[in-house]
């Protein structure tokens, strides 16, 4: 899908209908930026407090002839951490929440692409940017100390945070999700328009590892 489409797709106020291809996904929520928000922040509180509602919807989308559509109201770009379950965290189910997860939760290129398309394409209308307690890669960036194969690629983009931070483990992970939810709103045409229009709303948070609590930075 060229770029150019989607600006015009965007810039008219639609969504792209799909890739051409049967079944292509299509937007379908109707919440507000500021719903969808609400909507994983309740689903946090849920998480926290044990009485998560997400399980038997899995089992009941699960039962449904789902496979050839998707409907996420929000995205989350997270850190690859195996400590960080997001459909969890959120107490979503299924079908609900278009995640990216790379280690450091950066906003890489193809990071962008990914959910410019959860935008663009499914509908999404928050996107959350969650960086986590103890992160080890925002620790390797402010150790900075030789690593093995292509890990230390990550440090560039978690320097910034670093030295804003001066060091410090939590507050550097909290300034890094603030420089990459900045990233995505600035450096991506189709997210930054979507902003603009009040159709798509992008910020930062913490997942505290020990209480399960999501806060916005």
């Amino acid at each position: 899908m060229a770029r150019r489409a989607v600006l015009r797709a965007v810039a008219g106020g639609g969504l792209l209908a799909g890739f051409g291809s049967r079944g292509a996904a299509r937007a379908q929520t109707t919440l507000s930026p500021e719903a969808a928000l609400a909507g994983l922040m309740d689903g946090n509180r849920r998480f926290v407090e044990k009485r998560m509602a997400s399980f038997q919807e899995d089992l009941d989308i699960l039962k449904q002839k789902t496979a050839e559509k998707q409907e996420p109201f929000a995205a989350v770009l997270s850190c690859a951490d195996s400590r960080v379950p997001v459909e969890l965290v959120f107490d979503q189910s299924i079908g609900q929440v278009f995640v990216a997860r790379v280690a450091g939760n950066i906003a890489s290129a193809e990071i962008i692409a990914s959910l410019e398309y959860g935008a663009a394409v499914l509908g999404t209308r928050a996107i959350v940017v969650m960086g986590h307690g103890g992160c080890g890669a925002v620790k390797a960036a402010i150790d900075a100390k030789p690593v093995p194969g292509q890990i230390s690629t990550l440090y560039r983009s978690l320097r910034p945070a670093v030295d804003r931070a001066g060091g410090d483990l939590t507050e550097a992970v909290k300034a890094n999700a603030r420089i990459q939810a900045a990233l995505l709103r600035d450096s991506s045409p189709v997210i930054a328009e979507m902003v603009k229009q009040g159709r798509l709303t992008v910020v930062a948070s913490y997942y505290d590892l020990a209480t399960g609590r999501v806060t916005l930075v």
